[in-house]
C-alpha cells in the first residue's frame, strides 16, 4: 500500500503509472541500443573531423577560409562596426516588437506554426534569430565576391546559424513543448527511438529518415509501367516499355537517367510517370537502368558509361526496332553524358540522334553555386585516397552534400519532426527515390570531377577526348530541348542557360518552376503545381532572358511533347511490343539492376 501511494504521488496528473513504467522500460531498452552504436558513432565523427576518414566537409579548408577572410574585415573596420551596430539595433527592435505586440507573422517555414506568435518570448526568439541571420548576411556581404573562401565562409556561417535556430531546440520550440505535454512525455521517448534507429541504420552515422519507406516497393508501387528488359551488359539494363497506343512515332525515344540515383525517377507512380506520359503520346520508349557499382566496377570510366550506356543502347534499339534514327533524353549527369555523346557523334559524322532533351543539366561549370564549397583539387586527393581500397564512393556522401545546400528543408525540418515531435516522416515517392541512391565508381567520378567539373572541359572545344575523339559542343547540330528549373539548388538555372550559346544547332530553352526534382517531375495530370517560362531569343545574360520571358501555367511536359512531335514528320508505325522485336526478352521490368541496394 505504501509503495502504491509513493508511485501515485510521483506520477504526473493524468499519467497512468503503468504507462510510466512502460516508458521507463522502453527508455532502458533504447539506452542499451544507443550504447551499442554510440562507440561506432564517436569513432566515425572523430575520424571525419581529424581527416582520418573522408568527409564531404573538409574541416581544415573551412577553418583556413575563415582565417583568410579576416583581413577583408580588418581592412574595412568602420563598415564592420556599422553592420555590427545595425545588427544590434535590428535584434533589439525585434525583441521590443515581440514584447509590445508589434511583431508580425513571418513567411519562414521554420516558424509558420501559429504558436510562434502566441507569446512575447517565442516571438522574441523567432524575430531575434531572424534579425541575427539578416545581420550576418549583411556583414558577410563585405567579403569579396567570386572567391572560394568567401563562398565557404558564407555557406558555413549559414549552416551554423541554421543549426542554432530556436526551432531546433525542444524547450524553445513551442509546438514541440506542447506536444511533449499533450503526450505525457511519449513524444520525447519516440523522438529518442527515432534517433537510435537512424544511428543504427547508418551504423554510427546519423542517417536522418526523410520518408516512410513502408508503403513503397519498387516494382509494386513504383516503377510499375509494363515493359521488358531486352538487353543488358556489365553497366546497364535496357528496358523496352509496352505500348499504350495502337500506333507509335517511328523514332524510338531513349531515356538516360542519372546514375547517382535509380532510374525510376522517370517512372514513379502512374499519375506522375514521364515514361507512361510519353507512351500515351505514342512514343516507343526505351530506358537505361544503371547498375549499382561495387568494387568490381572501380575501373569503369566516363567513356565506359558512354560506350556501355547510350551508345550500346542505340545499337540494341536498332536491332529491336529496325530504326536508325532516335530521340534521346538525359537528366542531370545523364544529360551531361547525352551532351558528350552528341558531341562525339557529331565529330564522327554519326547522325543517328534526331533530337535531344536535357533536364537540369549543366555543361558550363563557370558558376556552380554552393556545390563549389565541397569540390576542389584538395578534395580530389582525399577522395582518391578514400576510394583506393573500396573502389567507389558511398551514396550517403552526395546525399549529405545536397541536403546541406537546402539544410532547413532537408535536414532541420526532419530533425524537428523526427526527434523533437517524435513523429515519423510521411510517405513521399520523391523522397523515397532520393533515399534509394547508388554508389559511384572511382575512375568515373575522379575523371568527371577533375576534367568536367574543375577544368570546365565540356565548354572548351577539344579539351576533352572521348574514345580517342576530341569533342566540341559547337559541332552539335541536333535540335535540343534544354530544361532548367528556377529553384534548382544542384544545377542553378543561370548556369544551365549558357548551353543556349554553346550548342551549334537550334535550342529551345524552357525554365520550369520549383527545383531539381519537383520541377522536372511536374505532370499535367491533376492540379497544376508549377508553371514555366518561354522566350524565343537568347540574350547573353540569363536575367535579361527571364525579364522578357512569358510565364505559362501548368506542366512543361506538353510543351516538350509537342516539340518532339513537331520534329517528326514521318508516318506512324504499328505499336512495337517488346516481346515481338528483334531482341530476346531477358526479364520483366523493372529488372534486377534497379533492385540492388
Amino acid at each position: 500500500m505504501m509503495a502504491d501511494q509513493h508511485t501515485t504521488a510521483r506520477a504526473e496528473p493524468g499519467v497512468d503509472a503503468a504507462e510510466l513504467a512502460r516508458q521507463g522500460s522502453e527508455f532502458v531498452e533504447l539506452m542499451a541500443r544507443l550504447q551499442a552504436v554510440l562507440q561506432r558513432a564517436q569513432q566515425t565523427a572523430s575520424a571525419k573531423v581529424t581527416g582520418q576518414d573522408f568527409s564531404i566537409v573538409d574541416f581544415r579548408s573551412v577553418a583556413e577560409a575563415y582565417l583568410r577572410a579576416l583581413p577583408a574585415f580588418l581592412d574595412r573596420p568602420f563598415e564592420v562596426m556599422e553592420q555590427a551596430q545595425k545588427l544590434w539595433l535590428d535584434w533589439a527592435k525585434a525583441w521590443y516588437g515581440a514584447w509590445t505586440g508589434e511583431g508580425a507573422q513571418v513567411a519562414d517555414k521554420r516558424f509558420r506554426d501559429r504558436r510562434w506568435h502566441a507569446d512575447p518570448v517565442t516571438r522574441g526568439l523567432r524575430d531575434g534569430h531572424l534579425a541575427l541571420e539578416r545581420g550576418a548576411d549583411a556583414l558577410l556581404a563585405l567579403l569579396p565576391d567570386g572567391t572560394k573562401d568567401s563562398l565557404r565562409v558564407r555557406f558555413y556561417t549559414r549552416q551554423m546559424l541554421s543549426a542554432l535556430s530556436p526551432s531546433n531546440f525542444l524547450m524553445l520550440n513551442p509546438a514541440a513543448r506542447e506536444r511533449l505535454v499533450d503526450t505525457n512525455g511519449r513524444s520525447l521517448l519516440e523522438g529518442f527511438r527515432n534517433l537510435v534507429e537512424d544511428l543504427e541504420r547508418g551504423e554510427g552515422r546519423l542517417d536522418i529518415a526523410t520518408n516512410d519507406p513502408a508503403p513503397f516497393k519498387v516494382g509494386r508501387d513504383l516503377a510499375v509501367t509494363p515493359g521488358k528488359v531486352v538487353y543488358e551488359n556489365a553497366l546497364m539494363q535496357l528496358i523496352h516499355y509496352a505500348p499504350l497506343t495502337a500506333e507509335q512515332h517511328r523514332r524510338p525515344l531513349l531515356f538516360v537517367p542519372p546514375w547517382i540515383n535509380k532510374y525510376y525517377i522517370f517512372d514513379l507512380r502512374p499519375d506522375n510517370s514521364m515514361v507512361r506520359y510519353m507512351l500515351e503520346q505514342g512514343h516507343s520508349v526505351f530506358l537505361i537502368s544503371w547498375v549499382n557499382p561495387t568494387r568490381d566496377h572501380a575501373a569503369l570510366s566516363f567513356e565506359d558509361y558512354m560506350k556501355l550506356g547510350p551508345l550500346a543502347a542505340l545499337e540494341a534499339m536498332e536491332r529491336a526496332t529496325g530504326e536508325r534514327s532516335f530521340d534521346i533524353l538525359g537528366f542531370c549527369i545523364g544529360g551531361i553524358l547525352v551532351t558528350a555523346t552528341l558531341a562525339l557523334l557529331a565529330a564522327r559524322g554519326d547522325t543517328r540522334i534526331a533530337s535531344a532533351t536535357t533536364l537540369a543539366t549543366m555543361v558550363d561549370f563557370t558558376n556552380v553555386g554552393e556545390i563549389g564549397v565541397f569540390i576542389d583539387r584538395d578534395r580530389l586527393v582525399a577522395l582518391r585516397e578514400h576510394m583506393a581500397d573500396k573502389g567507389y564512393l558511398e551514396n550517403h556522401h552526395l546525399q549529405d552534400m545536397f541536403s546541406m545546400i537546402r539544410e532547413n528543408d532537408l535536414v532541420w525540418s526532419f530533425h524537428v519532426m523526427n526527434y523533437l515531435m517524435g513523429q515519423k516522416p510521411p510517405a513521399f515517392d520523391l523522397l523515397f527515390w532520393n533515399a534509394d541512391s547508388t554508389r559511384l565508381p572511382a575512375a568515373m567520378l575522379l575523371w568527371y570531377l577533375e576534367r568536367v567539373y574543375i577544368e570546365n572541359g565540356l565548354r572548351q572545344p577539344g579539351h576533352l577526348t572521348l574514345d580517342g575523339t576530341p569533342i566540341d559542343l559547337s559541332k552539335i547540330k541536333v535540335p535540343c530541348f534544354v530544361l532548367a528549373t528556377k529553384e534548382d539548388h544542384i544545377a542553378p538555372w543561370t548556369s544551365i542557360y549558357p548551353t543556349t550559346g554553346l550548342l551549334g544547332g537550334p535550342v529551345k530553352f524552357v525554365l520550369g518552376g520549383s527545383g531539381h526534382i519537383a520541377g522536372v517531375i511536374n505532370p499535367p495530370s491533376g492540379k497544376p503545381k508549377y508553371g514555366y517560362w518561354l522566350r524565343d531569343d537568347y540574350p547573353a545574360r540569363p536575367e535579361d532572358w527571364l525579364a522578357g520571358a512569358t510565364r505559362h501555367q501548368g506542366s512543361w511536359w506538353p510543351e516538350w511533347s509537342a516539340w518532339i512531335a513537331g520534329l517528326d514528320t514521318e508516318d506512324r508505325v504499328p505499336a512495337r511490343r517488346p516481346e515481338k522485336g528483334g531482341l530476346k526478352v531477358i526479364e520483366d521490368a523493372p529488372g534486377r539492376y534497379v533492385l540492388t541496394k
